[in-house]
């Protein structure tokens, strides 16, 4: 094509040197213009066609790829192509000059190639992300490494491109840089490392609830990157752990709670051991008006009467033979009041029993599982029982132990 433009150019009269360098200057025009033309083309009628076609399709995760710009990226090739492809022909004879621009061409649509291909693989992890797997086996961190090994591949191309270089030369030039490479990165490899026996072990997972106090972390997991797991704690501050700690250090995952029929309600109350006794005719009348242990009162007296009698024992004092105390009777009423209850599962292990007594006095434990895991309506349902439990403690003829206060000890200064 130089050679016919130059030809005519001669023929219109101009000598030799004016006709080259005009000819060459026509040609870089029109490869301008192609370029500009191509850029047109791609712009307004391929990467609109593909708009149109995916905003027509049923499937999401073609909306996703638009949306991330990965044919956005890719549009900008074609007039790069056209450049790298025809600057040969202007510049033929100028050897310097044609591998100095197609170098500059080459970098930049290597450069496009690598923004296309991590926007492709942001849309790839927001499309895995929709799925419900995601949950259990997170990819960020395996999509982080696969990003800098294309970085880093694209780098070595790119050096060798401006050190007129073979690639296999550079690469072959990393061997003695090993020890260097394994340091700069070695946050990196040990979170790759990591990333990989969490998912294969299904330890942790976006949305998981973990206690880690060394770092300061108590709260849900918002993202298990390669080298970080970001946790919003319940205060709503972000803490940063290594992800390697979650391979070599111990944490509590609340998973299991969440994934389980219930979350679990453990508290004691203490009971002054002087008020615990037998219970008397009069306090056994009054329990048995108490719907909840009604019948517990009078199975529990026939049993009684029933053993007193056929053991012959001797009723004129209470410690003779088998007798009802009211801290047992208080025991079958909070049994007897949490069964009642829809909120507590009595599916789960259910237990309202003693603990060693202590110079607090008696604990009464309650070991339940309430059916809402969600922690405000958990709390609400755990404070319901307890404020019900603590106001009746005394229709037992029994007292919660507490500490002396300033206003007990102002009574007996009065």
């Amino acid at each position: 094509m130089l050679e016919i433009i130059r030809t005519w150019i001669l023929n219109q009269g101009l000598d030799l040197t004016t006709a080259d360098l005009i000819a060459r200057g026509l040609i870089i025009i029109l490869i301008i213009i192609i370029s500009f033309i191509a850029d047109f083309l791609a712009k307004r009628f391929i990467l609109r066609g593909l708009t149109a076609i995916v905003n027509r399709t049923k499937t999401q995760w073609d909306d996703v790829v638009l949306r991330k710009k990965v044919f956005n990226r890719l549009a900008h090739l074609a007039p790069a192509m056209v450049i790298y492809l025809s600057i040969p022909i202007p510049l033929e004879g100028y050897d310097l000059a044609i591998a100095l621009i197609s170098g500059i061409t080459l970098i930049y649509m290597i450069a496009l190639g690598i923004l296309a291909l991590d926007a492709f693989l942001n849309a790839s992890l927001d499309i895995y992300n929709t799925y419900e797997i995601s949950k259990r086996i997170p990819i960020k961190g395996f999509i982080q490494v696969f990003k800098i090994i294309i970085y880093f591949i694209c780098g070595i191309f790119i050096i060798s491109i401006l050190l007129n270089k073979t690639p296999v030369y550079l690469f072959s030039s990393l061997g003695a840089l090993t020890a260097v490479l394994m340091f700069i990165f070695k946050d990196a490899i040990l979170g790759f490392v990591a990333g990989i026996q969490l998912s294969a072990n299904q330890m942790v997972a976006n949305g998981d609830w973990i206690s880690m106090p060394k770092y300061g972390a108590d709260g849900d997991i918002v993202e298990i990157a390669l080298t970080t797991v970001k946790v919003q704690n319940w205060d709503k501050t972000i803490t940063t752990i290594p992800t390697y700690a979650l391979i070599t250090e111990s944490f509590k995952n609340w998973r299991g709670m969440d994934e389980s029929g219930g979350r679990r309600i453990k508290r004691s109350i203490s009971i002054d051991i002087n008020t615990i006794q037998f219970c008397t005719e009069e306090m056994l009348n009054r329990f048995s008006k108490i719907q909840y242990i009604s019948d517990y009162i009078e199975k529990t007296k026939k049993e009684v009467q029933v053993y007193n009698q056929e053991e012959q024992v001797d009723q004129s004092n209470l410690v003779n033979g088998r007798r009802m105390t009211n801290i047992g009777t208080f025991r079958a009423y909070v049994e007897a009041y949490l069964r009642n209850q829809p909120m507590i599962n009595q599916e789960m292990t259910f237990l309202v029993r003693q603990l060693a007594p202590t110079e607090q006095g008696l604990p009464i434990e309650i070991y339940v599982f309430s059916k809402d895991k969600e922690w405000v309506k958990y709390e609400s349902i755990q404070g319901n029982i307890f404020d019900h439990i603590l106001a009746v403690v005394p229709e037992f003829d029994l007292q919660v132990y507490q500490n002396p206060s300033g206003r007990d000890f102002n009574k007996l200064v009065s």
